[in-house]
């Protein structure tokens, strides 16, 4: 694996979730990989699981690791080519290219503006990165994407019914409501991992004008039915997304989308999903987030074994 930005850098997606699950089992087994190899962690919004994930993954592989958060500990970067840097000090070009000769692998969490739609879903701003880089790119997450996020959720899944075993289930990607507008990231990527797994039977529900873009969504069923999206669900993914369309922004305030005790009784005894960072009594009731069947925890820490196993395939291909 030379670069990780999405789930077309995998080549099989099934063997890549089996052997995360068993590197969880023995996690200390492939420190020579990461003998006198540095990491380096490159944040340009903030972060809790990402950041701490990678860190410990990096630590799992006996690798170093170093991080930045550009907002607070570097000099203020300019994104744009042919600008005069007026109120910046430094260009992404020779930031990028000197972190990267500060490190073996970089890993790197960008976000959307959610202003301008054709800049973000060109993945202006990664595409640089990747450009600029002498080291192999981990997507710690992009613009549109967030696949540490999403392999985390299909390891999570497999652990529970392993689709590679054949054992077949149904997964429900809810729209769920906030109060200030979120990248479509989390939603996109996850629809583009699990549409990957043919044992899967997958729904997407949302409000009206909350479809997901179709390079994400194609083939996929899309209700505005939450509550027949529920039935017989085995898995109910929360997330809250702006709208694509009416591109970053809040078209619906209906706390009726809120996933409640009442709605998961139309499931299948189904286990309860998300990302984390999570608004209680908003997003979810506390009566669901806090119960058995909520997995939020585990998937919190899969984020370490979902990291490690992205990292551990580039160490090998540099061996």
């Amino acid at each position: 694996m030379n670069n990780f930005f999405s789930v077309e850098d995998v080549i099989n997606v099934y063997d890549l979730v089996k052997e995360a699950i068993i590197l969880k089992k023995n996690p200390y087994s492939f420190k020579e990989f990461g003998l006198n190899k540095t990491i380096g962690l490159v944040f340009f919004n903030p972060s809790l699981r990402t950041r701490i994930s990678c860190q410990k993954a990096a630590f799992n592989l006996g690798c170093h690791t170093w991080t930045l958060d550009i907002n607070k500990d570097s000099w203020k970067i300019e994104m744009s080519d042919g600008s005069v840097m007026m109120k910046t000090q430094e260009h992404i070009k020779e930031a990028i290219n000197v972190m990267s000769i500060y490190c073996d692998i970089l890993a790197v969490r960008s976000f959307p503006n959610l202003l301008n739609r054709e800049e973000d879903y060109k993945e202006v701003i990664f595409n640089k990165i990747l450009l600029y880089s002498k080291v192999p790119v981990v997507n710690m997450e992009s613009a549109t994407l967030h696949p540490l996020q999403s392999l985390a959720d299909l390891m999570t899944i497999a652990e529970i019914k392993p689709f590679y075993d054949k054992k077949k289930s149904k997964v429900v990607l809810s729209w769920a409501p906030h109060i200030k507008p979120l990248p479509q990231s989390v939603a996109n990527s996850f629809s583009q991992w699990i549409s990957k797994i043919k044992e899967i039977d997958f729904t997407i529900t949302c409000p009206d004008k909350y479809n997901l873009f179709e390079n994400f969504s194609k083939n996929i069923y899309t209700t505005y039915n939450q509550n027949k999206a529920f039935l017989k669900a085995d898995f109910i993914y929360a997330k809250n997304w702006s709208s694509y369309i009416d591109y970053g922004k809040v078209l619906c305030n209906n706390s009726d989308w809120m996933i409640t005790k009442d709605k998961m009784k139309l499931t299948n005894q189904a286990k309860f999903m998300h990302c984390l960072p999570v608004r209680r009594n908003m997003v979810v009731e506390d009566a669901v987030l806090d119960s058995p069947d909520s997995i939020v925890l585990k998937q919190a820490e899969n984020r370490i074994y979902a990291s490690q196993i992205i990292f551990l395939k580039i160490l090998q291909s540099l061996s």
